[in-house]
């Protein structure tokens, strides 16, 4: 039950959101991006009029479950960078130990992937992940690491994310031994 005062009501509101929005990567992930608003209500626990109360369209919805998603990988990689690391590549190295945090749990791909690739369809979406690109082009170039290692690295931990789709099942020791490595480069200087 919500509190009477605005304070209250803000965190229904906050609360109320943030239910849609697990909601909604759940099914998308799940069912694509044209699982229907009344699944995405259903599974949420709120009435299809309280979603579009918090969501005005389908495509809010969704371009917003984008910019969660893009802002919950910038936690995770910041939560990832070890606070007594302050040599170059720093951030590099929490994005490669984001990355495979999340592919520790076995699966063949994680949520987020399948979820990203169902909503890039999505209207507006695009621009989302392009705000997001800019966003981390920004970050790692004053991360102090040079940029051909920065790309190298990066390229090749999001293919990290993909590679078990391809093959077929996880296979960790691989996994591990791809971290090791870009988590080595990342430790380099100059070009690679």
């Amino acid at each position: 039950m919500a509190d009477s005062d605005s304070g209250g009501t803000m965190r229904d509101t906050a609360r109320t959101r943030r239910l849609v929005l697990d909601a909604a990567a759940r099914t998308v992930a799940a069912q694509g991006a044209g699982v229907s608003l009344d699944v995405i209500a259903r599974d949420a626990g709120v009435s299809k009029s309280g979603l579009l109360h918090h969501f005005r369209s389908r495509d809010q919805l969704l371009r917003e479950l984008a910019e969660d998603q893009m802002q919950q990988f910038r936690t995770a990689v910041d939560a990832a960078v070890d606070p007594r690391d302050h040599a170059a590549g720093r951030l590099v190295r929490g994005y490669v130990n984001a990355v495979f945090d999340e592919l520790k749990d076995g699966s063949v791909a994680p949520e987020h992937i399948r979820l990203v690739a169902a909503l890039s369809t999505v209207p507006g979406v695009d621009e989302v992940m392009r705000a997001d690109t800019r966003h981390w082009t920004e970050q790692f170039e004053a991360d102090g690491l040079h940029p051909d290692r920065v790309l190298l690295i990066t390229q090749a931990a999001d293919g990290a994310s993909l590679a078990a789709i391809y093959e077929g099942e996880p296979n960790p020791a691989k996994r591990q031994r791809t971290r090791e490595l870009l988590l080595r480069l990342s430790h380099g200087e100059g070009a690679p």
